[in-house]
């Protein structure tokens, strides 16, 4: 197994680790931290001495907004330090700046967390470890000249005597290479610690690029609806008026009556299946009129009698609008297909700055991720809004889907509000999270 840093060295055999490259690695990256930590105590100084002599309002504030940001500089040293003794490469943790100009970029840069981590690394590293690095590198190379170099410095002793320091330096140096390399290693787990992107500030980017991700996602499905509302789906419209119109034509006799017939026929039924595409990627009426009305739209068609319970105060987010939009289709899809039931409600409500969506049907219940119903694809799709999914299902029936789906912080907001009568889950389940195909659903309440 390779060895990825210094301290991962202290374990190969002696032999192997003292013919390596590591203690002197070891050596050149103490040598570079004293060095780095006495030019960053010098440029802070120089800084204080220039605003104090100078007196002045904003050469004071410039040199403060300097002594800050040169924490950004130390720690980008650091990382390329770091080579010398982990392999493993630190990403830089700042964010990229979209607007150019210096102005933008200290705004950023100001206002990040890790900005103000790497100012207090350099502290650190000014303020004591460049000293303990000089410590170890002092020591080490005292007892090595001590005692190598004893001939040469002590004059006054016997020549034996000196040489048995000699003598004795060489496994003292050898042994010394431990202690240089441990410190080495133990400096630079400090210093990844401290410069290395925090799981929170991972989790974050990762949340913001998940989210941009979705935008652009609904944006090419607004694209992809436009382009086939305003093209094919056209025309096929010309294309049917015009079969049309050569079909009155015809003489009711004529051979070619039946073939433009059917032709007429399959345009007509082309033109159907592309507005039912047309609708399954972004419906116009949820751009045009709310969430309210898609779902209404989507009632009308279903196989069931669908009830619609809507307590909104009015348009909602699109993103939340266009989540909630094709949880309920997808719902009222398995109630039709799975649940043998008669009749289904879909209630929303606002509640603690979140939209409550539920689906209700009367049939057999046992709803099971894992028989292809489609309840982990909405789990799935709100989570991508922080939101959760919740079902219950007992042997036997209700099914209550309930989905949360939380509003951005600018939309629309909410205390609580009562919950319509019609979406009260039954007392006889207890809902459960949709996490994955584990899922336990349908269980008794206990």
């Amino acid at each position: 197994m390779p060895v990825r840093n210094a301290l991962e060295s202290l374990t190969l055999r002696p032999t192997v680790f003292l013919r390596s490259a590591w203690p002197w690695r070891s050596l050149a990256y103490l040598l570079g931290g004293a060095l780095v930590g006495w030019a960053t105590i010098l440029a802070v100084l120089a800084l204080l001495v220039a605003g104090t002599l100078l007196s002045v309002l904003v050469v004071g504030v410039a040199g403060f907004v300097a002594t800050v940001l040169s924490g950004i500089v130390v720690a980008r040293v650091e990382r390329w330090r770091l080579r010398l003794v982990d392999f493993t490469e630190i990403p830089d943790p700042h964010h990229p700046i979209a607007e150019p100009g210096l102005r933008a970029w200290l705004g950023v840069r100001l206002r990040e967390e890790v900005t103000w981590r790497e100012l207090g690394y350099a502290a650190l590293s000014a303020g004591l470890l460049c000293w303990m690095d000089a410590l170890v590198l002092g020591g080490v190379g005292y007892t090595v000249l001590a005692t190598l170099g004893a001939p040469y410095f002590i004059s006054d002793e016997p020549l034996y005597n000196t040489m048995l320091f000699t003598l004795a330096g060489i496994p003292l140096t050898i042994v010394l290479a431990y202690p240089v390399t441990a410190w080495a290693g133990a400096r630079a787990a400090m210093a990844r610690a401290l410069l290395e992107p925090r799981t929170d500030e991972r989790l974050v980017e990762v949340t913001r690029s998940r989210a941009r991700l979705v935008d652009a996602f609904e944006v090419e499905r607004r694209r992809i609806e436009r382009d086939l509302h305003d093209g094919a789906q056209q025309r096929l419209v010309a294309l049917s008026m015009q079969l049309g119109l050569a079909r009155l034509e015809l003489p009711p006799d004529s051979p070619a009556g039946e073939s433009v017939a059917a032709a007429h026929e399959l345009a007509k039924q082309a033109l159907t299946e592309l507005r039912e595409l047309v609708r399954g990627v972004h419906p116009q009426v949820l751009t045009g009129r709310g969430l309210e009305a898609a779902v209404g739209e989507v009632a009308s068609t279903a196989p069931l009698p669908v009830e619609l319970d809507f307590a909104l105060p009015g348009r909602l987010p699109p993103a939340v609008e266009v989540t909630a939009y094709f949880v309920t289709v997808e719902a009222l899809t398995n109630v039709s297909k799975h649940s043998r039931a008669s009749r289904a409600v879909v209630s929303a409500w606002l509640e603690r700055e979140q939209l409550i969506l539920q689906v209700r049907d009367d049939g057999r219940g046992g709803a099971d991720p894992g028989s292809g119903s489609g309840l982990v694809g909405l789990a799935d799709r709100v989570a991508v809004l922080d939101g959760a999914v919740t079902v219950s299902s007992p042997p036997g029936g209700p099914t209550v889907l309930r989905a949360e789906i939380p509003l951005p912080a600018d939309g629309p907001g909410a205390g609580p509000s009562p919950v319509p009568s019609q979406a009260r889950a039954s007392p006889r389940a207890q809902p459960q999270p949709v996490h994955g195909l584990a899922s336990k659903l349908g269980e008794e309440r206990s």
